[in-house]
């Protein structure tokens, strides 16, 4: 005869705790007036040098003179110097996997996109192309800006992935790739540095209860997924330094793995939205987390019975809770 014990896991405490750090800006404003009065008879004077040809206009030095425009030959130069840079920050940042990662790179297409705005501002180019370089710079300088607000954003977790950073930052990748493009006809000159699109804002979920991996289950013990949270989760089990198993848990919904084997298993989980299957994550607001504690699973037979563990964990913070959970490095988290 079967004797089925159960014991109860769950969450001692609240999972995360989300920071936000405020910035503000205090601008001291001084009013400052004259204490003498204005003389009385006489007459008004106005102190000053006269310029015998006029003043020069403002932030221009007197005699000075705008900078040649480069030949055609010369200004497709000066691109192509910075075209390859630029090209491969937005190539390489479409390409991060990882948290970790994508928060670096988004940082260096920031800092190549900015650098090269900077230098390409300072040249004059064919008067022919001239509004079409202007459009192309400030699309650039349009794009830097808005990667070093999404970089705030992956730090956050607010976005996992670089699909997320890119759908984020569609209109300005957009307007860059159409200054690109107009420069590049206007002379074919090589401006073309967008080879990445965005896609729209997804919200992509698998069905309750799939393994993104099912290694064997032959056992007799079961592990029951309780997930009350507000974001969709998968839930890996780790036998030493093997993966026995990862399962998709839906938000408010539960999941009971069945003939889990035998040993100590470490019960890591991620929460977030949008699934991207391409690169098993969730897009957005995701979180890595593992229970502190080891899961053991042990049958025991005798000549009269069987004996087994079940366990149960939840994954939202409960009263009564007696499992504590800590966050996990993501670089660390074994993924799907």
């Amino acid at each position: 005869m079967g004797i089925n014990r159960t014991i109860v896991w769950q969450v001692a405490t609240p999972r995360l705790i989300s920071c936000v750090l405020a910035l503000a800006t205090l601008t001291t404003l001084g009013a400052c007036s004259t204490g003498s009065a204005s003389p009385t008879g006489g007459e008004p004077r106005v102190t000053g040098v006269a310029g015998g040809q006029g003043a020069a206009p403002a932030g221009t030095a007197a005699g000075a003179q705008s900078p040649a425009a480069l030949t055609p030959e010369a200004y497709k130069s000066e691109l192509e110097t910075r075209h390859k840079a630029m090209s491969g920050a937005i190539t390489s940042l479409a390409g991060a996997r990882g948290v970790k990662a994508l928060d670096k790179r988004v940082g260096r297409a920031e800092e190549a996109l900015s650098g090269a705005a900077d230098a390409l501002s300072a040249l004059a180019p064919p008067e022919t192309v001239r509004a079409q370089h202007e459009a192309y710079v400030s699309s650039l300088r349009d794009f830097a800006t808005a990667l070093g607000a999404t970089a705030g954003k992956v730090g956050a977790r607010d976005l996992c992935t670089s699909s997320a950073v890119l759908t984020d930052v569609d209109d300005k990748l957009a307007a860059l790739d159409e200054a690109g493009r107009a420069l590049q006809e206007a002379g074919d000159y090589p401006a073309d540095i967008v080879g990445v699109k965005a896609t729209g804002k997804k919200s992509r979920r698998l069905s309750n209860g799939s393994f993104l991996r099912k290694g064997t289950l032959n056992g007799r013990g079961s592990l029951e997924i309780d997930n009350g949270g507000s974001r969709d989760a998968v839930v890996t089990a780790m036998r030493g330094g093997s993966k026995a198993f990862s399962v998709y848990v839906r938000r408010k919904a539960k999941f009971k793995v069945r003939g889990v084997r035998d040993g100590s298993y470490k019960i890591y989980f991620t929460h977030g939205s949008d699934w991207e299957g391409k690169t098993k994550a969730f897009t957005r607001d995701c979180s890595f987390e593992r229970f502190e504690k080891t899961v053991k699973f042990k049958t025991t037979v005798t000549a009269t019975q069987i004996r087994w563990h079940d366990w149960r964990i939840t994954l939202h913070a409960i009263s009564g809770g007696n499992a504590r959970t800590a966050p996990v490095d993501p670089d660390d988290f074994p993924g799907g």
